[in-house]
């Protein structure tokens, strides 16, 4: 896992460490900001599995699992992604990456509501063994009249993972909703837009004094920014005041603006930020 990481994605390999005796390294935040290389040189032949995100959640920084996958399987090692603060935004092919699990919440760059997320699973692992023993991931669980047919089959492919009660009238309506604007939009669409934003933000940034990643080092629709003084403790709270949203996740000014967003918001954001430097 990463240093900072988001916890999420950290506590459950905790826990597995515990019980199975493995152990979890933790990669530290590199000087450089080239996450992928750090990663790249933490992998071994000791490696079993990395649990990483398409970009950091405090700051955006960019890794590029395509190569950290092929060094992985070198070595027989799984890779397990977190997309939350990626997928819906940044271009992202399973094909290419060849995640043996990819997981995302649905609430954030996927537009859809709270309590629901996605999950990919690579063919060779469709056999495991559910963490949910539940009914409606069962062999022929959609027919009601047989459901006292008790069996230890599943449904084929990744279906066997289903939560219980997935046919939440409430939240996948919305979440449809969600992925049809995105799909209506176009990922590469979305992704160009944003960064055109997030760069003109970083290179303001720049201009007064404020540290922020290489491009080449972030993702373009995330960033994150340092105060040379550090962030005061009410920063959030009297930006708020202006209509001014951002987050402040470790050291980190989180900034992410969306397609919502425009030239006037970026001028409101500095004209309000730039008193607290």
């Amino acid at each position: 896992v990463l240093e900072e990481q988001f916890p999420s994605n950290v506590y459950g390999w905790i826990e597995l460490a515990r019980r199975s005796g493995v152990k979890l390294k933790t990669v530290p935040r590199p000087a450089d900001g080239d996450w992928t290389q750090t990663i790249l040189n933490a992998i071994n032949s000791k490696t079993a599995l990395a649990a990483l995100p398409h970009c950091h959640w405090t700051d955006g920084g960019l890794i590029d699992l395509e190569l950290i996958s092929a060094s992985l399987r070198k070595y027989d090692a799984a890779l397990v992604v977190d997309a939350t603060q990626s997928l819906g935004a940044m271009p992202l092919d399973i094909n290419r990456i060849q995640p043996d699990f990819l997981v995302a919440s649905c609430y954030k760059w996927l537009l859809g509501p709270y309590s629901t997320g996605i999950l990919y699973v690579a063919p060779k692992h469709q056999d495991g063994y559910p963490i949910e023993p539940g009914w409606a991931n069962r062999a022929g669980s959609e027919n009601f009249t047989a459901l006292v047919t008790y069996t230890d089959k599943y449904q084929p492919g990744a279906r066997r993972f289903d939560m219980g009660e997935r046919s939440n009238f409430a939240l996948l309506p919305p979440m449809i909703v969600g992925f049809q604007q995105i799909i209506d939009w176009g990922i590469d669409a979305i992704q160009e837009t944003i960064t055109g934003m997030t760069d003109i933000i970083a290179n303001r940034a720049v201009e007064n004094g404020l540290k922020v990643s290489n491009r080449s080092d972030r993702a373009g629709h995330f960033l994150g920014v340092r105060l040379p003084g550090g962030v005061p403790s009410d920063l959030t709270a009297q930006l708020a005041k202006q209509n001014v949203f951002v987050s402040v996740r470790g050291d980190s000014v989180r900034i992410t603006p969306h397609l919502y967003n425009n030239s006037d918001d970026v001028d409101k954001l500095f004209e309000f930020l730039v008193p607290h430097l």
